[in-house]
């Protein structure tokens, strides 16, 4: 097996978590000899999503991306999405009794009832019946897969996720404005599904940082003045502002993972998160991190722990390991002679 198509409906400039997996998967691959197809929503013509304008909606993608996978003859082919290109890739495969894997990323039936009540049954419905058309569903976790099997999901197989602890580690020098300290950061898009506000409304002395930016931006800059946004970050310029953090509070209740917070431990940063899905996944009460639901308390609590061990947390994630568990899982075409 050595060409590999991916599909993707998040690409950048959107700053989200399946942007950077699919970087970081995309990259290994490359690096270890594979040809990869990469289609993603700049080949098309797009719109905004509606109420989440972050994300590019692909219209009528079917025959473009039929013609790409045709011309490319991929030895696998790989969704990352359940978008209109996931399921463009979707029918192709299944027109031509193609075998494909797919990956269950977030909990995208959620935000979108968060946005429009009263269609979480069947948004979830239309993402189930997406994936168990699939050979393999990829999740990052055994918690995700057991939630996701109470669910009905069929054929799920565990791909851990990673960090790239050579850009995340921590900077004894950053190149940031001054800041009262202790330094509290929210890490995240500012969007409802990532309860930004439960954040901001905590009381916590010292500064509040939000790093981040998305559709609640301007409304929550203008309701807390006291907290310093500094908008999305990223390469060495979002390490130096997480080195200078003390602890990362992670309010989402919507994680499949968090690689957010993974990041913010190879920096050395303790997190303080509820006991839900994707966090308790992750951390280690008392050694990186505290869960409740008393996020000032966990916070508080959190500036006690050794930044070693936040470190040491995070170097348990590897990348490589996650390319091997890809590859392992795809699902080869068998290609006519």
């Amino acid at each position: 097996m050595k060409k590999i198509a991916l599909i993707t409906d998040a690409w950048h400039p959107q700053v989200n978590g399946v942007v950077r997996v699919t970087d970081a998967i995309r990259a290994l691959l490359l690096e270890r000899g594979y040809e990869v197809l990469l289609i993603e929503p700049s080949a098309f013509t797009s719109v905004p999503l509606p109420l989440y304008r972050e994300i590019r909606l692909s219209l009528l993608p079917g025959r473009k991306v039929a013609r790409l996978l045709d011309d490319f003859n991929p030895d696998a082919i790989h969704s990352m999405t359940e978008g209109s290109l996931g399921f463009a890739a979707r029918r192709y495969c299944l027109r031509r009794n193609i075998p494909f894997t797919s990956w269950y990323h977030s909990h995208f039936h959620f935000y979108i009832s968060m946005r429009v009540p009263g269609v979480l049954g069947l948004v979830m419905r239309n993402v189930r019946r997406f994936h168990n058309a699939a050979a393999r569903t990829f999740v990052s976790t055994g918690g995700l897969r057991q939630e996701l099997t109470e669910k009905g999901f069929t054929k799920l197989a565990v791909v851990p996720l990673g960090v790239d602890v050579n850009l995340f580690k921590r900077n004894l020098a950053p190149a940031v404005p001054p800041m009262q300290k202790p330094v509290y950061v929210f890490f995240s898009r500012l969007a409802v599904e990532k309860s930004p506000e439960e954040f901001l409304r905590l009381q916590l002395e010292g500064t509040k940082l939000v790093i981040g930016d998305g559709p609640d931006a301007k409304k929550l800059q203008k309701k807390y003045p006291d907290a310093m946004f500094v908008g999305y970050k990223k390469g060495q310029e979002l390490v130096g502002y997480l080195s200078a953090a003390d602890v990362m509070v992670f309010p989402s209740r919507t994680e499949t993972f968090g690689l957010a917070a993974l990041e913010a431990l190879a920096c050395g940063v303790p997190v303080a998160a509820h006991n839900v899905l994707g966090p308790r996944d992750i951390i280690t009460e008392g050694v990186d991190g505290y869960l409740s639901d008393n996020l000032a308390e966990a916070a508080k609590k959190c500036l006690t722990l050794d930044r070693e061990s936040c470190r040491q947390k995070a170097l348990k994630y590897s990348w490589e390991n996650s390319v091997d568990a890809f590859l392992k899982n795809l699902a080869p075409v068998e290609h006519k002679s």
